[in-house]
Protein backbone atom coordinates (compact mmCIF):
# COMPACT_ATOMS: atom_id res chain seq x y z
CA UNK A 1 0.00 0.00 0.00
CA UNK A 2 1.15 3.46 -0.66
CA UNK A 3 0.72 6.37 1.72
CA UNK A 4 -2.31 7.80 -0.12
CA UNK A 5 -4.38 4.64 0.40
CA UNK A 6 -6.06 4.71 3.81
CA UNK A 7 -5.52 1.67 6.00
CA UNK A 8 -8.51 -0.62 6.55
CA UNK A 9 -10.54 -0.45 9.74
CA UNK A 10 -10.49 -3.56 11.93
CA UNK A 11 -13.74 -4.30 13.76
CA UNK A 12 -15.03 -7.02 16.03
CA UNK A 13 -18.58 -8.21 15.40
CA UNK A 14 -20.66 -7.78 18.58
CA UNK A 15 -22.85 -10.79 17.74
CA UNK A 16 -20.39 -13.55 16.94
CA UNK A 17 -16.99 -12.08 17.79
CA UNK A 18 -15.60 -12.34 14.25
CA UNK A 19 -12.87 -9.90 13.20
CA UNK A 20 -13.65 -7.85 10.10
CA UNK A 21 -11.40 -5.64 7.96
CA UNK A 22 -13.35 -2.88 6.23
CA UNK A 23 -11.96 -0.77 3.39
CA UNK A 24 -12.31 2.92 4.32
CA UNK A 25 -12.65 4.15 0.77
CA UNK A 26 -15.32 1.72 -0.43
CA UNK A 27 -16.93 0.83 2.91
CA UNK A 28 -16.84 -2.89 2.08
CA UNK A 29 -15.53 -5.87 4.02
CA UNK A 30 -12.19 -6.98 2.59
CA UNK A 31 -11.23 -9.53 5.22
CA UNK A 32 -12.96 -11.83 7.68
CA UNK A 33 -11.54 -13.94 10.49
CA UNK A 34 -14.01 -16.33 12.10
CA UNK A 35 -14.13 -16.37 15.89
CA UNK A 36 -12.44 -19.17 17.73
CA UNK A 37 -14.86 -21.77 18.93
CA UNK A 38 -14.38 -23.53 22.19
CA UNK A 39 -14.66 -27.22 21.61
CA UNK A 40 -16.64 -28.84 24.32
CA UNK A 41 -17.03 -32.53 24.73
CA UNK A 42 -20.40 -34.16 24.33
CA UNK A 43 -22.90 -33.58 27.11
CA UNK A 44 -22.98 -37.10 28.54
CA UNK A 45 -25.45 -36.24 31.28
CA UNK A 46 -28.00 -35.01 28.76
CA UNK A 47 -27.36 -38.06 26.55
CA UNK A 48 -27.94 -40.38 29.50
CA UNK A 49 -31.22 -38.62 30.33
CA UNK A 50 -32.37 -38.89 26.71
CA UNK A 51 -31.48 -42.59 26.58
CA UNK A 52 -33.37 -43.24 29.82
CA UNK A 53 -36.39 -41.36 28.48
CA UNK A 54 -36.35 -43.40 25.24
CA UNK A 55 -36.09 -46.64 27.25
CA UNK A 56 -39.12 -45.63 29.33
CA UNK A 57 -41.07 -44.79 26.16
CA UNK A 58 -40.19 -48.20 24.66
CA UNK A 59 -41.29 -49.98 27.84
CA UNK A 60 -44.57 -48.05 27.93
CA UNK A 61 -45.20 -48.83 24.26
CA UNK A 62 -44.48 -52.52 24.88
CA UNK A 63 -46.81 -52.65 27.89
CA UNK A 64 -49.57 -50.97 25.87
CA UNK A 65 -49.04 -53.39 22.99
CA UNK A 66 -49.19 -56.39 25.34
CA UNK A 67 -52.43 -55.08 26.90
CA UNK A 68 -53.92 -54.55 23.42
CA UNK A 69 -53.11 -58.16 22.53
CA UNK A 70 -54.84 -59.41 25.70
CA UNK A 71 -57.94 -57.39 24.86
CA UNK A 72 -57.77 -58.63 21.27
CA UNK A 73 -57.61 -62.24 22.48
CA UNK A 74 -60.62 -61.78 24.78
CA UNK A 75 -62.54 -60.05 22.00
CA UNK A 76 -61.89 -62.94 19.61
CA UNK A 77 -63.03 -65.42 22.27
CA UNK A 78 -66.26 -63.47 22.79
CA UNK A 79 -66.91 -63.30 19.03
CA UNK A 80 -66.32 -67.05 18.75
CA UNK A 81 -68.74 -67.79 21.61
CA UNK A 82 -71.38 -65.56 19.99
CA UNK A 83 -70.96 -67.29 16.63
CA UNK A 84 -71.06 -70.73 18.30
CA UNK A 85 -74.25 -69.85 20.20
CA UNK A 86 -75.81 -68.53 17.02
CA UNK A 87 -74.84 -71.69 15.13
CA UNK A 88 -76.37 -73.92 17.84
CA UNK A 89 -79.69 -72.10 17.56
CA UNK A 90 -79.96 -72.62 13.82
CA UNK A 91 -81.14 -75.94 12.44
CA UNK A 92 -78.71 -78.04 10.47
CA UNK A 93 -79.69 -78.20 6.81
CA UNK A 94 -78.07 -79.65 3.77
CA UNK A 95 -76.64 -77.11 1.38
CA UNK A 96 -78.78 -76.53 -1.69
CA UNK A 97 -77.13 -77.48 -4.97
CA UNK A 98 -78.26 -76.54 -8.40
CA UNK A 99 -77.52 -79.56 -10.51
CA UNK A 100 -78.80 -79.76 -14.04
CA UNK A 101 -79.28 -83.41 -14.98
CA UNK A 102 -80.16 -82.86 -18.66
Amino acid sequence: MDETTPSPIELVCPCCGARLKVDREFGKVIGHEAPRRETRGPDLDRAAVLLQKRAEERDAHFRQSAEDEKVKSRLLERKFEEALAKAKDQPVTRPARDIDLD
